[in-house]
């Protein structure tokens, strides 16, 4: 294979929703590249894109896959995406590292809720934007209902390159306006039949045709002047104005392809090689210090990996793309985020499951290599004299959590292993150990995705797990201020054990003053402050710790041991064993013997000083809210809206964007349990969310009377 410069290379993500035939396409597009010699299918079982086993079992991309195609001189890299929302990391990481998004629309359904989720993140990373309209051999399809829908949704940038002249299952004919032509194919597909418009379709193809001129003309005032001189463009001239067009993401060419037959998939592969933006024409990026990092093949040395997958037989398959300079086997490079030296063995352009050595990738290229010592995705290798480092993909929070353990318990570090060893492959599979929620909590896109952890995990690794609904990290806090004060006294022969230990506790709010005295029963307690703590906890709030004893009642030493009570309460609160937080403590009095007290001894009299007066502060639970963003069809909308409010949710407002209404609400976390779910069922899968924690706040009164309930009886059954 040769190698190719910086200005022959272009990189393509295709994405797009579920079902819109994204793989099919990827198998015709390998197939007229010479890279497979037929065509996959995936109810066959054997696509060169999707072809690792959980793949296989469900029959949905669950990883991106990177392929490419040398076609006319050229070498188109392609990342062929998960469509499903579940998938989101494989999307958005191929868009960050293409110049072009090439969105499939299923004919059938038009722009569906995956179509507007990939659109939305190619606004977000300002990358060109070309509409590919699938299946238009199917019975159901519309074409020019599903045009009408995207001009609605994406306005008038959608630009017709191609219109199919007969759209069902007899489909097999479009006319280009670009060129001018009629593109007819045998039923199998093919290599078409190139020819004059007819007549009958002319008045047509000319009014898309100037249609087409006059949106290119805008993008060049070169053009522009030519085209209001002479109402005319040529054809290569026409291709830069588009090729400018769709830098600026000022069009947004739609075309027409019946992956499934081959048909309409070598003519894109000619618009892709002769008009789609080179990467030297596309924005340069930055590294973290703010640096701009151009593709110049003659500067330094820097790869960025930005997939890691677990091939059977072969181990960790590391892709990267080649930011600046140029690569070769052998050379020695340092790994910028870990500090490792590594040397780069074989690399190979990547055809699926297929890879094909090469002897050298230039800057914006995209490959991948195995067998490295350290690197993780997200890395970056470096050359002499370069210490780049790259973060410019931003992942979006979980919406779907399941504590998780192994049937077998001696399995469980081996599990843990196995899904940190995973996440190299999809980053927004998050693993933690809990220490407030006493579990293990996986963090996913949602139920389909957990579920594929769940598969790989129980299928690959041969560990047997289950999933169980996480706890809530509620946080304990009071409301008035109480005192309480207990005696700590243990007599077993020999040295015995007392301490005795006087409170005030009271709610803690920033920039509060010290404290001057507190009255109680109409008695007055005044307050000499010797040493005040304030400890801003791990858990957000904070702890205010006054030692306000006077006359020696208490020894000072024995104040850290106190202090050391009070927190393991804290951390275990008295009424539901979650955290505390927002809390005054004022230690005023107490007693010691000069034989029996020792640390221990004040330690548990203040544990039981504290839960004592806790109790009697007017306690609240305060329990997480989530800002919560959902994109839903119109015809829809009420009864999200509906769900939200049954689900304790407050809204907060409804815009309308790309055709869908977008529903803002505050929500609770506990609400939120099932929620992707619930979604996927009202809607029929047409709508999306996102989440972001927002605040803390008092769960109502019944809800506290039940969690109490609950913590009461969990605890019972313990002992």
């Amino acid at each position: 294979m040769r190698v190719y410069q910086t200005n022959e290379i272009k990189n393509i993500a295709l994405v797009g929703a579920s079902g819109s035939g994204k793989t099919t396409l990827a198998e015709s597009l390998m197939y007229e590249a010479g890279l497979i010699k037929r065509r996959g299918s995936i109810d066959a079982k054997n696509t060169a894109s999707d072809y690792f086993p959980v793949e296989l079992e469900y029959g949905y991309s669950v990883f991106p896959t990177v392929f490419h195609a040398e076609w006319n001189h050229k070498k188109l890299n392609f990342i062929d995406c998960p469509g499903s929302d579940d998938f989101v990391s494989g999307a958005i990481t191929s868009l960050n590292v293409t110049d072009l998004a090439a969105v499939v629309i299923n004919g059938q359904y038009g722009p569906e809720v995956g179509t507007q989720n990939a659109f939305r993140y190619t606004d977000k990373l300002k990358k060109p934007v070309i509409f590919l309209v699938n299946q238009l051999d199917s019975e159901k399809c519309d074409f020019e209902n599903v045009l009408a829908q995207m001009k609605e949704i994406y306005g008038q940038k959608c630009v017709q390159i191609q219109y199919p002249l007969n759209p069902g299952p007899d489909y097999n004919s479009f006319i280009d306006v670009l060129v001018m032509k009629k593109y007819t194919w045998l039923p199998e597909g093919g290599k078409p039949v190139i020819e004059d418009i007819p007549e009958e379709e002319m008045e047509k193809a000319m009014e898309l045709h100037r249609a087409l001129v006059e949106a290119a003309a805008e993008n060049d005032e070169g053009l522009m002047e030519k085209f209001f001189e002479e109402e005319s463009l040529t054809e290569d001239e026409l291709r830069t104005g588009i090729r400018e067009g769709l830098i600026t993401r000022s069009i947004f060419p739609v075309f027409c392809v019946c992956a499934g037959k081959d048909m309409g998939v070598q003519r894109l592969m000619e618009f892709l090689g002769n008009v789609v933006p080179f990467v030297s024409d596309m924005p340069k990026i930055y590294n973290t210090r703010g640096e701009e990092v151009a593709h110049d093949s003659n500067g330094p040395e820097s790869l960025y990996f930005f997939k890691t997958s677990m091939e059977p037989h072969i181990g960790e398959v590391s892709y990267f793309k080649v930011m600046s300079g140029r690569v070769k086997p052998g050379d020695d490079l340092t790994n910028a985020d870990r500090g490792s030296k590594e040397r780069m063995g074989q690399i190979y352009a990547c055809a699926g499951a297929i890879r094909i050595p090469v002897d050298e990738m230039y800057a914006g290229d995209i490959g991948c290599t195995v067998k490295l010592k350290d690197v993780k995705t997200g890395n970056a290798l470096n050359g002499k004299d370069c210490d780049w480092k790259y973060n410019f993909i931003k992942y979006p929070n979980s919406k779907y959590a399941r504590s998780i353990k192994s049937k077998n318990p001696q399995d469980m570090e081996k599990m843990m292993a196995a899904i940190l060893k995973m996440r190299q492959e999809d980053p927004t599979w998050v693993v933690e150990n809990s220490k407030e929620l006493r579990q293990t909590i996986v963090h996913g896109q949602g139920e389909f995705h957990l579920r594929t952890l769940k598969w790989r995990l129980e299928n690959n690794e041969k560990i047997m797990v289950e999933y169980g609904v996480p706890r809530i990290p509620y946080r304990e806090t009071i409301t008035k201020s109480a005192k309480a004060e207990y005696r700590h006294k243990k007599q077993s022969g020999g040295a015995g054990q007392f301490g005795e230990v006087h409170l005030i506790v009271e709610p803690y709010a920033e920039g509060m003053p010290d404290p001057v005295s507190y009255r109680f029963d109409g008695q007055e307690f005044k307050i000499n402050i010797k040493n005040k703590q304030e400890i801003d906890l791990d858990w957000g709030g904070k702890l205010v710790f006054i030692n306000s004893v006077v006359g020696g009642a208490i020894d000072a030493r024995f104040m850290p041991a106190i202090l050391k009570g009070v927190m393991d309460c804290m951390e275990r609160g008295p009424l539901t064993g979650s955290y505390a937080r927002d809390v005054r403590v004022v230690v005023y009095d107490g007693k010691m013997h000069p034989v029996d007290s020792n640390e221990l001894s004040f330690m548990l009299a203040a544990r039981h000083a504290f839960t004592d007066a806790f109790k009697n502060a007017g306690p609240k639970i305060l329990e997480p809210i989530y800002d919560i963003e959902v994109f839903t069809p119109e015809d829809i909308v009420g009864d999200v809206m509906s769900d939200l409010q049954g689900r304790r949710g407050m809204i907060m407002g409804m815009d309308s964007e790309a055709g869908y209404q977008k529903l803002q609400a505050k929500v609770p976390l506990a609400e939120l349990d099932d929620y992707s779910i619930a979604l996927s069922s009202i809607t029929g899968g047409r709508a999306s969310f996102t989440t972001k924690f927002a605040s803390y706040e008092l769960v109502p009164n019944d809800v506290q009377q039940k969690l109490i309930a609950a913590y009461e009886a969990e605890e019972k059954s313990v002992e």
